[in-house]
């Protein structure tokens, strides 16, 4: 079970990215897409939308069937997809690519360190969350300060926490693989995915936000 729960886990992962960005790319270069998700209310119905799924995935999918799993999650990937589809128009597209590589290194190195470490990372992730609700009421603040210093410093808080979620929820999958659960494995890897592929666009987005080359 190890080995397959950890493979189905990065699997599913890695096509929840490629939905993403592949549906972001198109958007990108579709006017009328970009006008209809981003002139009007459906950009924030599609962010309600994300969380929903996410709310879901979270509370039933260790009972729901497997496919029903499985189409969730890519289904939340691609309306993810839709809305991340702006970054393509702010960014230049080299800037996006490097930045997604060195994210991808960043992401595989912090994953290695939960992976072998022998340190305990249970309570790192409570210490996480708790500094994540922290950066995201002081974001809510920012909207209205429109302050870029303290916009910097919370992107470089935010993608600190991001790193450190890599390193703790590699861990608990690694714990998870090593135990009988008693969830199937095809649910148990769709729920670690989105923590995983969460982790990753975060520490991406953030990286972005912080050294991407803007197209103006």
């Amino acid at each position: 079970m190890p080995n397959k729960l950890m493979s189905k886990t990065f699997m599913w992962m890695f096509i929840g990215l490629i939905v993403t960005f592949l549906t972001g790319y198109v958007v990108a270069y579709n006017e009328t897409m970009l006008v209809n998700i981003f002139s009007g209310p459906i950009y924030i119905i599609l962010c309600v939308i994300e969380l929903v799924f996410v709310l879901v995935l979270s509370a039933k999918v260790r009972s729901m069937n497997k496919n029903t799993a499985r189409i969730l999650f890519i289904l939340y990937s691609f309306v993810s997809g839709l809305t991340f589809s702006s970054i393509f128009i702010v960014y230049r597209l080299t800037s996006i690519l490097s930045i997604f590589l060195i994210a991808a290194v960043v992401f595989l190195i912090f994953a290695l360190i939960g992976y072998f470490t022998n340190l305990d990372l249970t309570k790192l992730g409570t210490y996480l969350l708790m500094a994540l609700v922290a950066v995201l009421i002081c974001y809510i603040v920012n909207l209205f300060v429109a302050n870029n210093t303290f916009d910097f410093i919370l992107s470089s808080i935010c993608l600190l926490i991001f790193i450190g979620f890599t390193a703790y929820d590699v861990q608990k999958l690694k714990r998870l693989s090593q135990i009988d659960t008693g969830i199937p494995i095809d649910n148990l890897s769709i729920i670690n995915a989105l923590n995983l592929y969460l982790d990753y666009i975060n520490i991406f987005l953030h990286l972005l936000s912080l050294f991407g080359d803007s197209k103006d």
